[in-house]
């Protein structure tokens, strides 16, 4: 799969690895021209079967993505429409076409993330941020609207319900370690190891199956707002989805046959063992 042509950023292919480098005036505005250049990336990736991870992050030292074009927001209707007539943004329909690719996607967050750029991290699959440099906002309130790009449909799958609307309500600023303790990142690490984390987290991912990550990725989302019954029934869908297209029947024969689950060695360094049955194809 070939990945150029984009303008607003840059990309590079290393083995499984996709890296997204956004680059792009002096703020990486999210206009027009990112939501195109995300679109077509997402649809290049929903063909990829070599891709499997790919990583977000910024050329520039001090902004990871920025807020919305408000160029695009000043036109917008002053008429309040009915439910049934209500249509998907582009950003909302961009944030989650990419939030629904096969691939694991990880935003390196080394600086500010604020309005949609916010949101667009938090359609990613995890978020990894630098402490000291990152900081991240809703401020729509503020401006007499609401997050529009699925911040406020997916804060609160993230936070919980009340600190997604501490977080939507206050419109201000939170910084990498807050942000843990919020729930919108995964982690908060120092600026020296946040580029070392998510490579080593990158490279293991990416030696796994591409149907696996797929299938547990679309299991997961799946079931976040689903009666346990009909998620249990989302889990066993896609098991066999996984086992139709990956050696997992194999691994399972080898293990078996040679009793290595009974092995306490095994048991002992099983974090090492799941790297090692990735020779099994």
């Amino acid at each position: 799969m070939k990945y150029a042509g984009f303008t607003t950023f840059t990309t590079e292919q290393n083995n499984g690895i996709l890296t997204v480098t956004f680059n792009f005036g002096t703020v990486n505005l999210q206009g027009q021209e990112m939501l195109a250049d995300l679109n077509s990336l997402a649809m290049r990736l929903e063909r990829d079967r070599d891709t499997k991870v790919v990583v977000f992050q910024s050329a520039n030292p001090e902004i990871w993505v920025c807020h919305y074009d408000t160029e695009l927001l000043k036109d917008m209707s002053d008429e309040a429409v009915s439910r049934e007539d209500a249509q998907l943004l582009d950003l909302q329909s961009v944030c989650e076409r990419i939030s629904k690719v096969p691939q694991a996607t990880i935003a390196k967050l080394e600086g500010f993330a604020r309005g949609g750029g916010h949101e667009l991290a938090l359609a990613l699959d995890m978020r990894f941020a630098a402490r000291g440099k990152y900081k991240f906002m809703q401020m729509e309130v503020a401006m007499g609207i609401l997050p529009c790009g699925g911040g406020a449909s997916r804060m609160a799958r993230q936070t919980g319900l009340g600190r997604a609307l501490e977080i939507i309500l206050s419109a201000r600023d939170f910084d990498a370690d807050e942000a843990e303790r919020m729930g919108t990142i995964n982690r908060a690490l120092d600026p020296e190891e946040i580029g070392e984390y998510v490579d080593n987290l990158a490279n293991r991912i990416a030696q796994f199956p591409a149907e696996s990550i797929n299938a547990c990725k679309q299991a997961v989302y799946e079931s976040i707002d689903k009666p346990i019954n009909e998620a249990l029934k989302a889990e066993a869908y896609w098991l066999y989805q996984a086992t139709s297209k990956t050696p997992a029947l194999k691994r399972f024969t080898l293990a078996d046959d040679q009793g290595l689950q009974h092995d306490i060695e095994n048991q002992r360094n099983w974090d090492a063992l799941v790297m090692n049955v990735q020779d099994i194809k």
